[in-house]
């Protein structure tokens, strides 16, 4: 028989990440590369392991062969137990009818034996989709202190951008008594994270009532929050002040790498304290060149740099051949950069290779957006690719 646990974690890593294209074409968001050495998901998984919570259900769905292969037994993160430890949670066929999740709430909801199946006092629901370091123990702590029925973890924004989020209304004891989703005029900046604990057992009595309801879009933010409130539960907001980005987006993405650099840079993977753990296979350390120059970059181990790196994140086993000038860009797995090859304010996803004298995007300050170039693609030598495309194989063979 399974041990009890105080605490289960639910992660929903299962979305597509439409808005980063090329790079989520063949992969679940989550699984994409990040920083140099990580991939996003290390990051709600390293939060668990390190507040405490080693029992973790990932719930997958778009594109999972690389997000599954890459969790595996949990081991990196000190989440393969015996009893707990990490468990995918793909849709599965019950009751003769396979059902793909329709909805974060129904996705949970789909897997309630699974949470019962260690009959925990509180379940955390986590997002498989953004960059920060967390203690979900203090949260927890604040969630019995108030006994709350459910938290919802909150960020402080601008009024600006407050209207791009679900938006936490509370009074001075932080007791939600409004949820606004997206609100035009918005009341409070108190923004949701996409980061909830419940006690297990109202958790249970709103999914099951929202399932049963057919015109309910099974979602947390659109019906079982609004369905919660207005029951009177007792809902609060439990505030967070460290770094925290939502990397739903190219351009979002590409300042997450960015914040990483530097010699006080806005979010520090160097600290040790809260460390992000990742799979990683040993690789050989990085050399640069005599005559390479590398200024404020992350070099990672295997890479090879014989050119210019300025203001860039580069993962493992990258190639930069002589002559070639890379600067604010993120360049991912086993790239090859050709000789005086150029690549400005881009993004290189892995497998790829940039021929000699090719030119991709132009100065962040003259571009619009930035430059993607999706993995495997092979750039011809001296092709020019312009600021703020798109590059996946059907561009390629556009230009056949």
């Amino acid at each position: 028989m399974l041990k009890k646990k105080e605490t289960v974690a639910m992660l929903l890593a299962g979305g597509q990440g439409s808005r980063l294209y090329t790079l989520t074409e063949g992969i679940a968001k989550p699984a994409v590369l990040f920083g140099g050495k990580y991939r996003i998901i290390d990051f709600p998984l390293s939060n668990c392991i390190n507040s405490g919570i080693d029992t973790v259900g990932v719930l997958t769905q778009y594109q999972p062969l690389v997000l599954n292969e890459y969790i595996g037994n949990g081991q990196p993160w000190d989440l393969d137990r015996a009893n707990g430890g990490v468990t995918v949670l793909p849709p599965y066929q019950a009751n003769k009818k396979a059902d793909w999740y329709k909805g974060t709430a129904n996705a949970i909801y789909q897997n309630l034996n699974f949470i019962a199946r260690y009959d925990p006092d509180y379940v955390v629901i986590l997002s498989g989709d953004h960059i920060y370091k967390m203690d979900y123990n203090k949260m927890l702590e604040f969630h019995k202190q108030k006994g709350a029925d459910a938290t919802i973890a909150v960020l402080e924004v601008s009024l600006e951008e407050a209207s791009r989020f679900g938006i936490m209304n509370t009074d001075d004891d932080n007791r939600i008594y409004e949820f606004e989703e997206k609100p035009p005029k918005p009341k409070s900046t108190k923004a949701s994270m996409g980061i909830y604990i419940f006690s297990k057992e109202k958790l249970f009595k709103y999914l099951i009532e929202d399932e049963a309801d057919p015109n309910s879009s099974n979602d947390f933010g659109k019906n079982i929050i609004p369905a919660m409130l207005a029951a009177g539960e007792k809902m609060y907001a439990y505030p967070f002040s460290g770094y925290w980005k939502d990397v739903g987006t190219l351009s979002s993405l590409w300042e997450a790498n960015m914040d990483l650099i530097g010699e006080n840079p806005v979010f520090d993977l160097k600290d040790n304290k809260n460390r992000i753990f990742s799979r990683n296979n040993a690789q050989p350390p990085q050399y640069i060149g005599p005559d390479a120059k590398v200024v404020n970059a992350i070099i990672t181990e295997g890479c090879e740099i014989y050119g210019i790196v300025e203001n860039s994140v580069l993962f493992n086993s990258v190639k930069v051949a002589r002559g070639a000038y890379i600067k604010d860009s993120v360049i991912m797995n086993n790239v090859e950069i050709g000789e005086g090859a150029q690549i400005n304010y881009s993004i290189i996803d892995s497998d790829t290779k940039i021929g000699a004298g090719a030119s991709v995007g132009c100065d962040k300050e003259n571009a619009k957006d930035v430059t993607v170039i999706g993995s495997g693609i092979e750039l011809k030598a001296g092709t020019v690719i312009k600021a703020g495309e798109m590059v996946n194989a059907a561009y390629i063979e556009n230009l056949k």
